[in-house]
């Protein structure tokens, strides 16, 4: 994680943008020249927009939205985008869709399992609604699926998610069970970091960075009030700069699945 990555030539935040401009302007059935011509544009232009390679001016924005007959819904996406104090990713921006398309999840938990890698008991005591249960077991299916091929996933585990009792003592040593199972799949790799000499490791709390196919990266983090999207370069090298500090203090995969054994046996047994 220590070396940059070459940012790709299509922000996630604009292609996200593009592809809503692109359904508005499909479901009004103008072409994209169609489309240029009434904003005096060409269509190379709007295909640039689409395919979140070009962000243009809000003033293009006002002037199609009525010809897409979008009712101000483009106006409004585009404010989220471009408004002072956001941090680059629109709310609109689905997480879950980020996740099923990245090629590899590196996550932080200093508290709790990692939602991909919860049991269903674990996750409903922390969730409870059944309807948030449901979407979080649909969304374990990318690291498992074969086509396309599944996730790759990076989870560094504080010591203490290990020893939080979330439940009852049932629920944490199935818990603990299924991450020795899902540890060995090729496709996942789990490390324990231990808060060692009285500091806590990651005190910035949890986070997930997606690293997609077009290499960019693309940063989930947790908050008090809710979660937040993001792929401005400044979060990404912070998180980057974090995760190779914890990776530094994370113990190997082998001796990562001691200490979860030993605490499965010793502990939740």
């Amino acid at each position: 994680m220590g070396t940059p990555r070459r940012r790709a030539v299509s922000s996630p935040a604009l292609a996200a943008f593009g592809r809503q401009f692109k359904r508005y302007r499909e479901r009004a059935e103008l072409s994209q020249s169609r489309a240029a011509n009434r904003v005096g544009m060409t269509a190379s232009y709007i295909s640039q927009i689409e395919s979140g390679k070009k962000r243009c001016k809000r003033s293009l924005v006002e002037a199609l939205d009525p010809e897409f007959k979008a009712g101000g819904v483009l106006l409004n996406l585009y404010d989220d985008l471009n408004g002072e104090g956001t941090l680059g990713v629109p709310t609109w921006f689905d997480w879950p869709e980020v996740e099923a398309e990245a090629e590899l999840l590196v996550t932080w938990q200093p508290n709790i399992v990692p939602g991909l890698l919860q049991t269903e008991d674990y996750a409903r005591t922390l969730l409870g609604a059944e309807e948030t249960l449901r979407a979080r077991m649909a969304r374990q299916e990318i690291i498992m699926r074969d086509t396309p091929p599944p996730v790759s996933m990076i989870a560094l585990l504080s010591d203490h998610v290990l020893n939080n009792i979330v439940g009852s003592r049932k629920i944490m040593q199935a818990q603990l069970e299924h991450l020795l199972t899902m540890g060995s799949l090729p496709n996942v790799t789990i490390q324990v970091v231990l808060n060692e000499e009285g500091v806590p490791a990651g005190q910035g709390g949890s986070f997930v960075l997606a690293t997609m196919k077009d290499r960019s990266e693309i940063a989930y983090l947790e908050t008090a009030v809710r979660g937040i999207t993001t792929d401005e370069p400044r979060d990404i090298v912070g998180l980057a700069r974090t995760l190779d500090a914890l990776r530094g203090s994370a113990l190997p995969t082998s001796m990562s699945r001691n200490v979860i054994r030993k605490t499965l046996e010793e502990t939740w047994t």
